[in-house]
């Protein structure tokens, strides 16, 4: 049996969510600055996201959800200057814009079920092993950026990307 460490945890729970809400009820009208607003929704959040993964591969780094102690750089710049999670809060931001499409209040549910997922699962996994691979600096870096959105607790730590230490390199 596949334990959590082998299943892609993200890819897998946001194709759930996303099914989950293919059957949700479609409200019958369309309101035509709902779905303006979802799809900007959407354009942002799919740029957010890719944009992320663009600069991880840019970095040399891991983007593998079931390898966080690969990474060999902790990327800081771009989106990780607001959030820690910028992939998956694009992920999400990408359930909200269909929820808000689809028009019922069930849609939200597997938005809410996804966000959890991540935050009390994948996120704490992927942080230890970020801690254990870059140390202080990634202390300071959680004391800086938010896990999702918010204020930060200090000025930005850094703006650009953090390599393995020597020491540490394998």
């Amino acid at each position: 049996m596949l334990g959590h460490d082998e299943i892609p945890l993200p890819p897998t729970a946001v194709l759930a969510a996303a099914l989950l809400q293919r059957l949700a009820p479609e409200t019958a009208t369309a309101v035509p600055q709902r779905r303006a607003g979802a799809a900007l929704l959407a354009a942002g959040s799919g740029a957010l996201l890719m944009g992320t993964l663009a600069a991880f591969r840019g970095e040399g780094t891991t983007v593998d959800p079931t390898a966080p102690q690969q990474s060999s750089t902790l990327v800081t710049a771009g989106a990780n200057r607001f959030t820690r999670n910028p992939m998956y809060l694009g992920m999400a931001g990408l359930l909200a814009a269909h929820a808000a499409w689809r028009g019922s209040w069930q849609a939200w549910l597997p938005v809410a079920a996804f966000v959890a997922t991540m935050d009390r699962f994948q996120i704490p996994r992927e942080e230890r092993a970020l801690q254990e691979r870059f140390g202080r600096s990634y202390t300071d870096y959680c004391s800086a950026v938010p896990r999702w959105l918010g204020p930060g607790k200090t000025k930005a730590a850094g703006h650009g990307a953090i390599p393995q230490p020597l020491s540490q390199a394998s």
